[in-house]
């Protein structure tokens, strides 16, 4: 509860005051740019319907008047006259001396290994997260927290991966169609249908936006061994950090460079980091795919050679059992990853039967929409 409102600097700042003893400062042009009124935010959908060129250069305030749970401002020379929440204020306070919080993306984010993970893995039945939002929301919400969950009950038929993609949003269509064939076979006719493992990665990190998340679904597993196993990257990046704060910097300074020019009409190129920070350092995407990198050339000379001892360093920490994750999908499965975030890799697998997965690429904003939704939804039938 707010217990004063000081203006100050002649009205370009106020201070508030609250019962615990806190005090926050917000300056005027900020809280007149987010004013909560219907002329300033559309009521139906929160978006704002000014610009900041239509608020005066010179805005202050003029008076502050503490009304129960609710901040009343002045703003001249509009006159304007607001409201402002104590609770909404106390949630958006900038002026703090910590260290900046998690942003909105990395919000409610765990990250885990082997030792924490591998009997704990999360999931949930296609048909009951179809029928019932709270099965659904809790589903949704493991993806964010832990940036992957397993999916059971699905039919084991093609293209019932789009099933659960239609849960939460939609497919991202891209060169490879709708969805595309994980198909491969022991002692194959055709070499595409390699039974080898494949290396802990990301997919498609020569797009640009990448696909935020994978869906593999099995239609067929019935050969020995080819579990399906995933990493933490931010777990990894972390460790690294720790280890080796220098090679971090120089993975997360530097642009990596990732290309595809595998198919007629087709040639798909990026450039960013293998580890990508925002500005406040807040870890943000992992890119991991030794297939498709390019050569790095936007690293100076002088920092070439510790450049690829930290990349080395950082694929050798992606192979550390300790941060693997197994799992063998069965007919009528699927699994999810956050493709930022959560590197995939496949066990290789012998004796005799098929292994028929399908895959596709959805969107995380999708899911995280779905996600509030449903919470918001949740938390007004409890008031």
């Amino acid at each position: 509860m707010l217990t004063h409102a000081l203006i100050g600097d002649k009205g370009k700042t106020i201070e508030l005051g609250w019962k615990d003893g806190a005090r926050t400062r917000f300056h005027a042009i900020w809280l007149r740019d987010n004013a909560l009124d219907d002329k300033t935010r559309s009521a139906s959908n929160g978006q704002r319907l000014i610009t900041i060129l239509d608020i005066p250069a010179d805005t202050t305030i003029d008076a502050a008047t503490i009304k129960g749970d609710m901040l009343e401002l002045t703003f001249v020379p509009e006159g304007k006259t607001v409201s402002f929440p104590s609770a909404w204020l106390s949630a958006n306070a900038y002026d703090r001396d910590t260290a900046g919080q998690a942003g909105w993306t990395g919000k409610d984010t765990v990250r885990w290994t082997k030792a924490t993970m591998q009997h704990s893995v999360p999931r949930a039945g296609y048909v009951a997260a179809s029928r019932d939002c709270a099965v659904l929301g809790q589903w949704l919400a493991a993806v964010k927290t832990y940036g992957f969950a397993v999916m059971d009950d699905l039919p084991a038929e093609s293209g019932a991966l789009c099933k659960v993609s239609d849960l939460f949003g939609y497919i991202r269509e891209t060169n490879y169609g709708r969805w595309f064939e994980v198909r491969a076979e022991v002692n194959p006719t055709n070499l595409a249908y390699t039974n080898l493992g494949l290396q802990a990665h990301t997919d498609n990190p020569y797009r640009d936006p990448v696909p935020t998340l994978q869906i593999l679904s099995c239609i067929e597993n019935t050969v020995e061994g080819g579990e399906s196993s995933v990493v933490d990257g931010f777990a990894v990046a972390a460790a690294l950090q720790a280890e080796n704060p220098e090679g971090f910097r120089l993975l997360s300074s530097y642009a990596a460079r990732f290309e595809y020019a595998g198919s007629s009409g087709v040639r798909l190129q990026s450039k960013r980091p293998m580890i990508e920070l925002g500005p406040d350092g807040e870890l943000l995407c992992i890119r991991f795919n030794n297939r498709s990198l390019a050569p790095t050339v936007d690293v100076p000379f002088d920092a070439m050679g510790k450049y690829y001892a930290a990349y080395r360093r950082f694929a050798e920490l992606i192979e550390d059992p300790a941060f693997e994750v197994t799992f063998k999908l069965e007919a009528g499965q699927a699994f999810i990853v956050d493709n930022t975030r959560v590197m995939h890799a496949r066990k290789a697998f012998s004796g005799t039967g098929k292994r028929w997965l399908q895959g596709c690429y959805a969107d995380k904003d999708g899911l995280l929409s779905t996600l509030a939704a449903i919470e918001h939804q949740f938390k007004e039938a409890a008031e």
